[in-house]
């Protein structure tokens, strides 16, 4: 509680479950307003429909987590989910996700493309998350399915799915989540989602491995598609009202099942889509970064007990870093600098990790303290020259100084955290 001193959560969610204060620590349950149950009874019902537990489904995406209960209980099934929450009534919900080993940050679905490349997910979920899917004719839709894989699953709980029953219940007329639930499936459908299931308040959609041809065949001309040359291309652009072509940056049906995906080959290498990195250079960049791994466990023995649970990597590269230190014990940020020469977060998710773009002359979108162990190979380098110059007499201004970038490492580190 000292961490986090805030109780409205325990009051507010306390029906649901999401939360409870004891003693002078918080516990986590694992309720939530869609799953009085528990998470894990409600996981239980996705994967009679979704493959979670053979390693096809390992990357998943949770818009408006709460406390990241679902991303939580995923870890244990190895699925790890990326989760993010604004800043609102609910106070702190990211940082509580956080403290309790759970990846997770602050953002918000709005106008501007989500932080992540395209087709990284195998899951995306809104449980209750209050985004309105419908309106802006699917914009926020089509973001999602930008993200999500060709053959990757959305899952809905929530208003307005099962509105007949439940219309008295959520106070809102009948005719207006009737209309909602209707702009829902007639866009997934432009989009080539094909609906899986719906069963209570949970409704499943698939977006489809061919969804090129599927799309052809539509004479709909609100499945337009992207004409922007790289959909991988997402600082503080806003979003589009189109459809991220499935083709032209990696074979998903190369993609292996996880753990294996951690280390072969990742598509869009396999297939020439990231210039200047071969097979040959991936595969010495992960014997290079064994070797790494191994040196710092020497020298750091924490590393590997377990002490260290919220680890970043702040110039992620191929991911390296995050493969060699796989454990069920910790989860790394892989954050790619979006002033870096190659963009590689698509192959770090092909691998079956996480992470996020992000420019270091910018506070990183997390709570103070959150994480045990920060990594920044080559980082300093990278930022070394980059400045701007200012039209005042005499003087030109540094745009992000060491200093900050320093100031910022100690801001979200735990005390007695560790910096390589």
């Amino acid at each position: 509680y000292a961490n986090a001193p805030y109780k409205s959560l325990t009051v507010e969610k306390a029906i649901q479950n999401w939360i409870q204060y004891e003693g002078n620590v918080f516990r986590f349950p694992g309720g939530g307003t869609q799953f009085p149950q528990g998470a894990d009874k409600y996981i239980d019902q996705l994967a009679s429909v979704i493959p979670i537990q053979n390693g096809t489904v390992r990357t998943a995406l949770d818009t408006g987590c709460g406390v990241a209960s679902w991303g939580a209980y995923l870890w244990k099934r190895n699925v790890i989910a990326m989760s993010f929450a604004p800043r609102d009534s609910h106070e702190a919900q990211v940082q509580f996700a956080l403290e309790r080993g759970v990846p997770a940050v602050i953002g918000v679905l709005g106008t501007v493309k989500m932080p992540y490349p395209s087709k990284a997910f195998d899951m995306a979920h809104c449980s209750r998350c209050l985004i309105p899917w419908g309106a802006a004719d699917g914009i926020l839709m089509m973001e999602v399915d930008r993200v999500l894989r060709p053959g990757g699953y959305w899952v809905l709980s929530g208003p307005p799915i099962n509105w007949k029953t439940n219309y008295k219940a959520w106070q809102r007329p009948k005719e207006e989540l009737q209309e909602e639930q209707r702009k829902i499936e007639d866009i997934a459908k432009r989009l080539c989602w094909e609906k899986k299931s719906e069963k209570g308040e949970t409704a499943i959609w698939q977006k489809r491995m061919d969804a090129e041809s599927c799309h052809s065949e539509q004479e709909d001309s609100a499945a337009t598609f992207c004409k922007s040359a790289d959909p991988d291309d997402v600082w503080y652009k806003k979003m589009e009202g189109c459809t991220t072509p499935s083709k032209g940056n990696g074979d998903d049906e190369g993609l292996k099942p996880f753990p294996e995906r951690l280390y072969a080959v990742p598509p869009r290498i396999a297939n020439g889509l990231v210039s200047g990195v071969s097979v040959e250079a991936y595969l010495e960049d992960n014997k290079k970064w064994k070797k790494h791994v191994s040196a710092y466990t020497k020298i750091n023995k924490l590393i590997d007990t377990g002490r260290y649970r919220n680890i970043m990597d702040m110039n992620a590269g191929l991911g390296g870093f995050a493969a060699a230190l796989h454990s069920s014990k910790m989860w790394v940020m892989n954050v790619m600098p979006t002033i870096t020469e190659k963009n590689t977060l698509g192959v770090i998710y092909e691998r079956g990790l996480i992470g996020i773009y992000h420019d270091w002359c910018e506070a990183f979108s997390t709570y103070p303290r959150t994480y045990d162990l920060i990594h920044a190979h080559g980082l300093f380098s990278l930022y070394k020259d980059k400045y701007v110059f200012h039209l005042f007499p005499f003087f030109f201004f540094f745009l992000c100084d060491f200093e900050d970038i320093l100031l910022e490492m100690d801001r979200i580190l735990r005390p007695e955290g560790a910096v390589i």
